[in-house]
């Protein structure tokens, strides 16, 4: 099985760098959704980082995931963002504000 995601450690944030530039597998979003949530719930994980530069397409199930380990870590006051957001994924979060709700970095320009 080919993997979604690495993640690795970096101080007090963990990384999770995503390796497929679409999120839009109904089974493959289980999977990866149960390994993120399963990710979260190890305390020591302070400050979550999505590595979103490879990615293009997002489902809606995908937002989901994303708006759950929001709403999990904030709990718990810890803290998430969206890292590498190209344009198309932006103007998605832009349309669904959720540019608002979530803490987003733009991929760098060119």
């Amino acid at each position: 099985m080919e993997p979604f995601f690495t993640c690795r450690e970096d101080g007090p944030v963990t990384i999770v760098c995503f390796l497929v530039e679409s999120l839009m597998n109904a089974q493959e979003l289980e999977r990866i959704g149960q390994n993120l949530d399963g990710l979260i719930q190890n305390e020591q994980c302070k400050h979550l980082v999505l590595d979103m530069a490879k990615v293009q397409y997002l489902s809606s199930q995908a937002l989901g995931i994303i708006l759950s380990l929001d709403q999990k870590l904030r709990k718990s006051k810890r803290k998430l963002e969206l890292h590498g957001v190209r344009p198309q994924l932006m103007e998605l979060l832009k349309i669904t504000r959720l540019d608002r709700r979530l803490a987003v970095v733009a991929a760098p320009a060119g």
